[in-house]
């Protein structure tokens, strides 16, 4: 995993504007540890921080190769699972190899597939490739945009970066916050939009797409989406196949040059990881590395609710039980989530998801003291159903994003003077609309399988897009690379046709996977219900949060005061949360995390200073 940037200018010479590039480069210095490296030509300054996990000698970045009197260059940002495939075909093809970095096979493979390269990549990638006699900028993100690509384009200069604060390092590009920003920001957000940020006229290369930039502009292109077609396996074959795509998927996942661990929750996803993993390492020396997260007093203060039903670390123990683990329990405090809430905002360059940001961004910075990269039971509930709203009838016919139905609220929430110009309802129908008529259906599906369809689309491409983007910022702001193999796009393209009656086998969220890995974990993973990413329960964290949201509302020229309304946020804090009546984001954003949100908000605005435009 790395950290890219690039500026392209075909109005002048910038082969010189070494100080430009540094500077965007050295702000991307955790995400690639290790190494830096720079290209520079007339019309192009290309920039690489690298975070070295397959080949160490031979993996440095640009990457260069001349091929039939040309030059290609490359920065890249991810790993792709399929390189002995793609090596393969270019063996046969006359390539040759100085080592087993998996930069070199890309590279090589874009010479050998021109654009088609997408169509031939399994991984998880951002990448750019120059190609000098051309003097075109060929660029892609991976499928379900786990790794970033953010880009603008201003006086003659396309700028490109895996982090807005790289860009904002361009001497001529500023923060501005427009309508569109407040729309994104609290209409939206914690979530947001395919291919746009908050700030003005800075964009990101969306899932699934490639780009092509040269003298006469930017053009995309999208070469991956979610086909529609009838689902023929029965049921055996069916499960026969999602096993297959595991199995595959996590073993090619396992493969790197440097250290290797899994977040392991006791949750079903991260226990058929783990289980899986065992034996791929049963022959090793050393035991396999897990590691799970709590906090102080949670085995005092937690509270059995619907959504959150039991904690686990009883579920933990049942797996290193059963399995060859080396685990390291992680144990984090009130005043370090709190303490945090800045560094992950920092992380995202945008306010994101509270403590459940903080507490995952601490959880990496722990990790990483041991290994360089873990696997992670992320995405599985997206694609195998396991959230509430799946089932759930005010869920189903709630019209709207439904983990974000608190729409009055965040619009009461904006300053007065500004919600007589924002229309949050307005902007978010706007949005789920436009994202249903993205949806092929079948003509024969029935209006049930229509609601999964709808339910199904929006959960893979809006709340797994949050979810990717926060394991991407707090992990890689310590240099650790997370890998999640539920999101091989395999898996998600053959579960996207299975009939809802099979998906939901038993009437149960997950209950296909359920019963596809019935055979290699303990029953009571099995049959556990679905538990989220740990949270604290320590009454401490709201006072905490509490108190910094206080702080900072008596101070008369909070920035937050600008954007929204002072009397409601001294209500929420009044009430501890309470009128704001409906959880923000999910069922995690409740009272104590609504509060941390708006200290986010605050300190983004004090550390960014956007322009407002409205």
């Amino acid at each position: 995993m790395c950290g890219i940037c690039g500026i392209v200018n075909y109005s002048k010479n910038i082969s010189k504007n070494y100080d430009v590039i540094n500077d965007m480069t050295a702000i991307l210095t955790s995400r690639g540890p290790d190494e830096v490296g720079f290209f520079t030509d007339v019309n192009i300054n290309l920039g690489h921080r690298r975070l070295i996990v397959i080949d160490p000698e031979n993996g440095s970045q640009p990457m260069q190769f001349s091929f039939q009197n040309n030059t290609y260059t490359i920065v890249y940002n991810g790993q792709i699972y399929n390189t002995s495939e793609l090596k393969e075909i270019l063996l046969e093809n006359g390539f040759s190899f100085q080592g087993h970095c998996d930069t070199e096979i890309l590279l090589k493979a874009y010479v050998h597939f021109g654009y088609n390269i997408v169509k031939h990549l399994n991984g998880i990638f951002a990448f750019a490739i120059w190609d000098s006699n051309k003097k075109e900028l060929f660029m892609a993100r991976d499928h379900f945009g786990i790794k970033p690509f953010f880009y603008t384009y201003k006086n003659n200069n396309f700028i490109f970066a895996s982090e807005i604060k790289s860009i904002l390092k361009h001497p001529e590009i500023s923060p501005i916050i427009n309508d569109y920003g407040i729309y994104e920001l609290f209409g939206i957000g914690p979530a947001h939009t395919p291919g746009l940020t908050p700030f003005k006229d800075i964009n990101e290369l969306k899932p699934g797409y490639f780009a092509v930039f040269d003298s006469n502009g930017l053009k995309m292109e999208q070469y991956f989406k979610l086909k529609t077609e009838p689902h023929t396996d029965n049921f055996g074959k069916t499960c026969d196949t999602i096993r297959y795509y595991l199995e595959d998927s996590i073993s090619k996942q396992l493969v790197s040059d440097v250290p290797l661990g899994m977040m392991l929750s006791g949750g079903l996803d991260s226990s058929i990881i783990t289980a899986y993993a065992s034996k791929y390492f049963k022959d090793c020396p050393e035991k396999f590395k897990t590691f799970s997260v709590d906090y102080v007093d949670n085995d005092i203060n937690f509270t059995k609710s619907d959504f959150q039903p039991n904690s686990d670390n009883e579920f933990i123990d049942l797996m290193l039980n059963k399995f060859n683990c080396n685990h390291s329990r992680i144990i984090l405090d009130t005043p370090a989530l709190a303490s945090s809430l800045k560094d992950a905002m920092i992380a995202r360059d945008m306010p994101g998801m509270a403590d459940v940001d903080s507490s995952f961004y601490l959880f990496c910075k722990e990790i990483k003291k041991e290994v360089s990269v873990v696997l992670s039971g992320e995405c599985s509930d997206e694609v195998f159903a396991g959230y509430p709203w799946f089932f759930r009838e005010d869920a189903l016919k709630s019209n709207t994003f439904p983990w974000s139905i608190a729409i009055s609220e965040r619009q009461n929430l904006l300053n007065p003077d500004i919600a007589t110009k924002i229309n949050l309802k307005e902007y978010i129908d706007c949005r789920y609309n436009q994202s249903l008529n993205e949806i092929d259906f079948l003509e024969d599906d029935s209006d049930e399988t229509k609601e999964k369809r709808k339910i199904s689309y929006l959960t893979l491409n809006w709340w797994m897009q949050t979810l990717l983007d926060r394991t991407d910022r707090m992990s890689m702001s310590h240099g650790l690379e997370v890998r999640v193999p539920f999101c091989d796009y395999r898996l998600v393209q053959y579960m996207w046709n299975v009939p809802w009656e099979d998906k939901a086998l038993n009437g149960r969220e997950k209950g296909l996977l359920r019963y596809v890995v019935r055979n290699i974990l303990p029953k009571e993973i099995i049959e556990r219900k679905k538990s989220p990413y740990p949270k604290t329960h320590n009454p401490t964290y709201l006072k905490a949060v509490k108190t910094l949201l206080t702080d900072i509302m008596k101070k008369p020229d909070a920035p937050i005061k600008n954007i929204l309304n002072e009397k409601y946020i001294n209500e929420i804090i009044a009430t501890d949360g309470n009128a704001f009546s409906r959880p923000w984001f999910g069922q995690l954003m409740t009272g104590p995390q609504l509060m941390a949100y708006l200290c986010q908000v605050n300190m983004w605005l004090e550390k960014y200073s956007p322009t407002l435009e409205i």
